[in-house]
């Protein structure tokens, strides 16, 4: 549902086939299995050991000698091959999945029909037309001039102050509603007819033709060879969604390197500009110039005095280097600008690499949660449970996108912000652990009183 309410305004009108839209759903659905995995092995452990705790079965484990601990180590296993599943999943099933759907949306958003029409110029995208209006915006327009040429006997020109465009449900015809307007047809020249007689009749190489005029008309165009066309899926791989985590980790690299190679080049231009260094360690004439000091020093006294110069001079010589200092404080600012937008992406790629980990680790961490809830709660099937596992995952959801989100502007690290939601819930999870193990009171008020009490002494 969030998927359609964002790319809604995309898919309608296009005329795009069912199988399309169920490909593109498939995609998407594949990467949103990891998020609802940890609300299923929530809800599930709840209802579990809410079950056996409400049949008294847990009491009759415990009864028998076997700890909480025990009992749950089975259920331990199968989550953790779960968790080990969902990582592998994770990491190479939704990356061609996210490559596959951003590729046919990208795909989708690119026969938008508007966008084939260019206010002032001719459009010649559709076969066998050239079209030409004057303005307009979305899919209203005005002054609108339709040159068909799909018959070669027929040459036919259709003009009109407004119309709307839009597509037929099958998507293979192209509507134009116009007002106002006039049809123009010319057929192809005509042979010459001749009479008994040997004269021509009539006048010959004429072209004849028929006008008429319309208030409102509809004019259909055929948009064979105009279906969806699938683009090359190799110019989105590049991104940190398509990637595993050891693409991610070798595109890291790449960057690092890349960034400490800009920096190095950056400082050699800046000092192959100074005067300084082209006087002294750019010398041609003088070799070693930097291992005697001697040859520094005479170098430095060849050098003009600015308190030798004329006023004019000096007024030149610091409108030159005020220009200079510009130049180079421009520099300075567009290197600092273009090296952060490669530690913003750098940042990106890392945050996508600690998902995949986290994620994985919050199946464990949430069944850790679940499972002691259900034996305190003690309520099993559908009723306390969906309530109890709707609430804390509503905590856990609200915790990894506060994480995301701050991780993407770069308040804390992409480490801190993706494994948030794990740190913080880790200590509940061990607290309900012991409780349930040790058969504490957790949801009992009058314990909770004593224990506030026993803290003010």
């Amino acid at each position: 549902m969030q998927f359609f309410w964002k790319y809604i305004d995309d898919l309608m009108g296009k005329g795009l086939s069912i199988s399309v839209i169920l490909e593109l759903l498939f995609y998407v659905s594949a990467s949103l299995i990891p998020l609802a995995l940890p609300l299923a092995i929530l809800l599930s452990s709840i209802m579990t050991l809410g079950n056996l705790a409400e049949h008294n079965e847990l009491t009759a484990l415990k009864s028998s000698g076997l700890s909480l601990y025990k009992i749950l180590r089975p259920l331990t296993g199968i989550v953790i091959i779960i968790a080990i599943c969902t990582f592998y999943f994770a990491n190479y099933v939704i990356p061609v999945a996210n490559l596959k759907w951003h590729s046919l949306i990208w795909d989708i958003q690119q026969t938008k029909i508007s966008s084939l029409l260019t206010p002032g110029a001719y459009s010649n995208e559709l076969d066998g037309y050239a079209i030409k209006i004057d303005e307009g915006t979305d899919d209203t327009f005005k002054g609108i001039l339709i040159h068909d040429h799909t018959d070669p006997m027929i040459i036919k020109s259709v003009r009109a102050e407004s119309g709307n465009v839009y597509k037929s449900e099958t998507g293979k015809y192209l509507f134009f509603d116009l007002v106002n307007g006039t049809v123009v047809e010319e057929l192809s020249k005509q042979n010459p007819h001749f009479l008994p007689n040997g004269e021509i009749h009539g006048t010959p190489n004429t072209r004849p033709a028929r006008r008429s005029s319309f208030d409102q008309a509809t004019y259909k165009i055929d948009l064979a060879g105009f279906d969806l066309n699938r683009s090359d899926e190799d110019i989105f791989k590049d991104k940190h969604e398509m990637l595993n985590v050891f693409q991610i980790q070798y595109t890291l690299d790449s960057i690092q390197k890349n960034a400490e190679e800009i920096i190095d080049n950056f400082l050699l231009k800046l000092k192959e500009k100074h005067p300084y260094f082209t006087s002294v360690n750019y010398d041609s004439n003088v070799k070693k110039v930097n291992e005697d000091p001697a040859l520094v020093a005479e170098l430095i006294d060849t050098l003009i005095v600015f308190k030798n110069l004329s006023v004019g001079e000096k007024i030149s010589a610091i409108n030159v280097a005020q220009t200079q200092l510009r130049n180079k404080n421009q520099n300075l600012q567009s290197q600092g600008d273009f090296l952060n937008t490669m530690q913003k992406d750098q940042q990106r790629y890392l945050i996508e690499f600690h998902r995949k980990f986290a994620l994985t680790f919050a199946i464990i961490i949430l069944f850790f949660v679940g499972a002691p809830l259900g034996a305190i709660v003690r309520k099993g099937g559908f009723g306390a449970p969906v309530v109890i596992a709707a609430l804390l995952f509503m905590v856990y959801f609200v915790l990894i996108t506060i994480g995301d989100g701050l991780a993407k502007s770069g308040t804390i690290s992409p480490f801190l912000g993706m494994w948030m939601a794990s740190i913080i819930l880790a200590p509940i999870a061990f607290w309900l652990m012991r409780s349930a193990a040790n058969d504490s009171p957790v949801f009992n008020k009058e314990a909770w009183l004593k224990f506030f009490r026993l803290k003010k002494r």
